[in-house]
């Protein structure tokens, strides 16, 4: 028999993890990823969520051991992306007299997805009903547009936990040791973080909760600590910094822009500020991304390129904007051994983020790194460097 792992006496983790996924959703580069499945055992059962089409066959081992012979009375699906949805049918067909609970979206994409009435027992619920399994009753809080239009989590008020869809998901497998936040903060900020204002109104319903445990669909349950998290998930979705500290992201085709680029990371190091550097060449792209929400400063530094910005640029200027980049101060280079448009073109890519400061030093590179440059550049890294020194 398969050991079980449980939550509490009540809940247990069905779940699988893949520990050979290096690319998630095609763009994310990850070591593993686990999809995260429950079931509550009550007079009732629920099974909640399913998991990718990869590991339906290893999820319902997992399922039929923790049911011990039994049969599910719901499955609870909070969100349809097919890594949490893909097992739904095959969980139908092993247990047909089992009651799919949802709401209205989520039974219009199930349909998109599966085709026909892959659900013919179905409970359709609204934001803020209640289901009572026993001792168990579950409310189902909607929160549309975390990430996806029928997202909904749901709260036990039995065991205080909050089963919360992909929010304080994290990439990695559910065994997975490493710093939480660094993993999380780029899950969200990759996935999630358009929706900023979304999940800024699901924090809110969930502050009236009593919440002692959250219940992720990817990444380890949160049992201890929850301000941390809570705090966290607060700054990022009101995109505020993180921290202070200067994310420098450049581009380079024959290593001058980056010259320049390393050179004021030396200087802004040298006065104390904390400084991620990013080659959007060979770089994480998700990664340099992260750091700019992270940090309270950017410098943006790369050649012109076909009258242009270089391509790798373009994109991360493009993810930046994508994900409601906003608030915060930017210094920009650029070379360009004829006509440097550079500065202006990302000038105006940036018109589309609100809340902007730009840097009073602007440097322009001719070809070559020269001392006039390298005095721009001290300049520019005092002038970066003085919110430090201020606070």
């Amino acid at each position: 028999m398969r050991e079980l792992k449980n939550i509490t006496d009540d809940i247990f983790y069905v779940g699988v993890s893949d520990r050979d996924c290096r690319l998630f959703e095609g763009q994310y580069s990850v070591h593993g990823m686990c999809y995260n499945s429950y079931v509550i055992m009550d007079e009732k059962t629920a099974v909640m969520d399913t998991v990718d089409a990869h590991f339906v066959g290893e999820w319902l081992e997992n399922v039929a051991a923790a049911l011990g012979g039994g049969q599910p009375d719901y499955l609870i699906v909070q969100h349809m992306e097919p890594d949490h949805s893909a097992g739904i049918a095959e969980l139908l067909h092993a247990y047909p007299d089992t009651t799919v609970v949802g709401n209205a979206k989520t039974f219009t994409m199930m349909e998109q997805f599966f085709g026909g009435e892959v659900a013919p027992r179905r409970l359709v619920v609204k934001d803020g009903e209640t289901l009572t399994l026993g001792r168990h009753t579950l409310t189902f809080v909607f929160a549309p547009m975390v990430h996806w239009p029928e997202v909904m989590v749901t709260y036990d008020a039995c065991d205080k936990a909050l089963f919360s869809a992909d929010g304080f998901g994290r990439f990695g497998t559910y065994t997975h040791e490493g710093d939480w936040a660094e993993e999380a903060r780029r899950y969200y900020i990759g996935i999630v973080g358009k929706y900023g204002a979304q999940v800024q109104s699901l924090l809110k319903k969930a502050s009236a909760l009593d919440i002692k445990m959250i219940l992720p669909l990817h990444g380890n349950p949160l049992t201890e600590n929850l301000g941390y998290y809570i705090h966290l998930y607060d700054l990022w979705s009101s995109y505020t910094p993180e921290e202070p500290g200067v994310a420098v992201v450049y581009a380079s085709v024959y290593g001058n822009t980056r010259e320049a680029a390393e050179t004021l990371a030396a200087e802004l190091s040298a006065r104390g500020v904390t400084v991620a550097l990013h080659d959007l060449s060979v770089c994480d792209m998700a990664a340099a991304v992260t750091d700019a929400f992270r940090f309270d400063r950017l410098v943006l530094a790369t050649p012109t390129y076909n009258a242009g910005v270089f391509p790798f640029m373009r994109t991360f200027i493009d993810a930046l904007l994508e994900r409601s980049y906003r608030a915060r101060r930017v210094a920009l280079i650029e070379n360009g051994s004829w006509a440097p448009t550079a500065c202006r073109v990302m000038r105006g890519m940036l018109e589309g983020a609100k809340d902007i400061t730009y840097a009073e030093n602007q440097l322009t590179i001719r070809s070559a790194v020269t001392e006039e440059n390298r005095e721009t550049i001290r300049r520019m890294a005092d002038e970066l460097a003085a919110p430090l020194a201020a606070e």
